[in-house]
């Protein structure tokens, strides 16, 4: 378990070349899902677009370094929107006002704690009358930009340490690998759409992983595809023909669907 403001600012290597390509700029969060995706990148010469590691493609998070396996695992947020979208959103959650689901002003959120491994975020320490206490991120029903909002339980809930977060945590890796999973798997996509170096044979092995992780789950916002027509209502359990609609549409449909769904 990790503050994020324990890897914000960490240099981040690559192992097979031994190098330092920047530092942790930002922890981008998905809101929807309740997890960090995405670590942004801070480099000198890289001022003009936003470069950022998948969660997924962190080798570990220590205490003094981010490892990568190589610079391969950073992208720039431009070739993949809805990765965009997500830090333009500008999820933040320290210091952010605490509501609860009727209104009441609980406190406020000063950090957040997250799995290392699989970037779920855990819990919250939260500032409530003057006492630092600590509430499990289940009890977390809306992460937005200037609130958050809480289940009308959570005050009941509320923890005196941060280590009683982990007790009998349930989060599991296939909750929050899924997205970076499908990214891997899209980074050798054109914006265009189409696939770099890659045979038919090899382009449908890929596609049919990206079914197997996606069928069954259900959507959780409704989908639009290229020309702004809705593809895929909120609420769809997806079946190999709904994904495959996602597919033919193009890269950037597919991705907002793997990056909007739950089990």
């Amino acid at each position: 378990m990790k503050k994020s403001s324990e890897i914000v600012g960490l240099p981040i290597i690559s192992i097979t070349a031994g190098l330092e390509l920047g530092n942790v700029k930002s922890l981008v969060v998905n809101p929807e899902k309740g997890t960090v995706d995405f670590l942004t990148v801070e480099h000198d010469d890289w001022q003009v677009s936003v470069k950022a590691i998948p969660f997924r493609k962190v080798i570990g998070i220590g205490e003094f370094a981010v490892t990568i396996d190589s610079d391969n695992a950073i992208i720039d947020l431009n070739e993949i929107p809805i990765a965009n979208q997500l830090v333009n959103k500008r999820i933040k959650i320290t210091d952010t006002r605490v509501i609860t689901r009727k209104g009441q002003l609980l406190g406020e959120a000063k950090e957040y704690y997250l799995n290392e491994e699989t970037g779920v975020i855990i819990g919250l320490h939260l500032f409530v009358n003057n006492k630092d206490v600590y509430v499990k991120s289940e009890h977390v029903l809306t992460f937005g930009k200037d609130i958050l909002v809480v289940s009308e339980d959570a005050a009941a809930a509320l923890l005196e340490s941060a280590k009683q977060l982990v007790e009998e945590d349930v989060s599991t890796e296939n909750q929050s690998n899924t997205v970076e999973e499908l990214l891997e798997d899209l980074l050798p996509v054109q914006k265009e759409g189409q696939f770099e170096d890659l045979d038919n044979e090899q382009i449908d092995v890929i596609k049919e992983k990206q079914i197997q992780l996606l069928e069954g789950k259900r959507v959780i916002k409704d989908i639009y595809g290229s020309d702004q027509q809705l593809l895929i209502e909120k609420g769809t359990v997806l079946s190999n023909d709904d994904i495959k609609k996602a597919q033919n549409d193009g890269p950037s449909t597919f991705v907002e669907l793997s990056m909007n769904t739950e089990m």
